[in-house]
């Protein structure tokens, strides 16, 4: 058996070697991954080879990037094929904002992001594909929470709540205050709460009334967003999960929870 085969330790390793892969940097090379992982360049050496075998890993000109086989694997999860249908429509809400748009998800009282489309694929902003983030810094995260049981959030947050800037809100009947507007019809924001210089605005994936994800507009937070930003944002959110609706029926069971 495989698992019999390939002791823990292995698999641990591999893990990280993947998570190691940086979203800004498509491509890395032995000494980046090794240096990102924590891992010896012996021990990378040999887990890229196995793992290039495997279709997990490509070689991709003096360096490595992740292979096709992973991601035809994620795309047959809930949360990989919400991105392929939310891709095109992201595209083209960049196109018309010139910010970054954010695809992500809640996994427990965290963010985690699916996707990104920003103009500049090295940019410094905190939420890379594959991070996490408490939910309640970020504008995806209030979006999600807010269409939760708020009477049932309110005892099961943590408290004090976590921060990642000064102005976090860390203290949870204001947090709870703001998801009540937010469930009313606001657009859920954050104010360089995940990153200072940085805001957001966000609108949930609705699909039979649940929030399965919720997509993003990052933007300096100098910088006045076009007024019919949101509108637009709400549109290509309601866009996304009407496409969803349409395109997985004989998937139904994936949505709305287990995303």
């Amino acid at each position: 058996m495989l698992i019999s085969e390939t002791p823990p330790s292995i698999l641990s390793k591999a893990f990280d070697l993947l998570r190691a892969f940086n979203t800004h940097e498509r491509v890395m090379t032995l000494s980046e991954l090794s240096r990102a992982s924590g891992l010896p360049k012996s021990t990378v050496h040999r887990l890229l080879a196995r793992l290039i075998d495997l279709g997990a890993i490509e070689n991709h000109g003096a360096g490595y990037r992740i292979g096709i086989e992973l991601f035809q694997l994620g795309s047959t999860t809930p949360a990989g094929a919400m991105r392929d249908v939310a891709m095109p429509h992201m595209a083209t809400l960049h196109r018309w904002t010139g910010h970054t748009v954010q695809l992500g998800v809640l996994r427990g009282f965290d963010v985690v992001y699916l996707e990104k489309v920003a103009r500049n694929s090295k940019s410094s902003d905190p939420s890379g594909v594959g991070t996490r983030l408490p939910a309640s810094c970020t504008a995806i995260g209030k979006a999600m929470l807010a269409h939760e049981h708020l009477e049932d959030l309110q005892h099961f947050l943590p408290s004090p709540l976590p921060g990642l800037t000064p102005r976090s809100v860390t203290a949870v009947d204001p947090l709870i205050a703001q998801l009540r507007l937010i469930r009313q019809g606001d657009l859920a924001r954050e104010q360089e709460e995940a990153r200072l210089g940085l805001s957001c605005i966000a609108s949930p994936i609705v699909v039979r009334g649940f929030a399965v994800g919720a997509l993003s507009v990052a933007h300096p937070a100098d910088v006045e967003l076009d007024p019919k930003t949101g509108t637009v944002l709400r549109d290509t959110t309601a866009q996304i999960a009407k496409e969803i609706r349409q395109r997985l029926p004989e998937h139904d069971d994936w949505f709305p929870r287990d995303v």
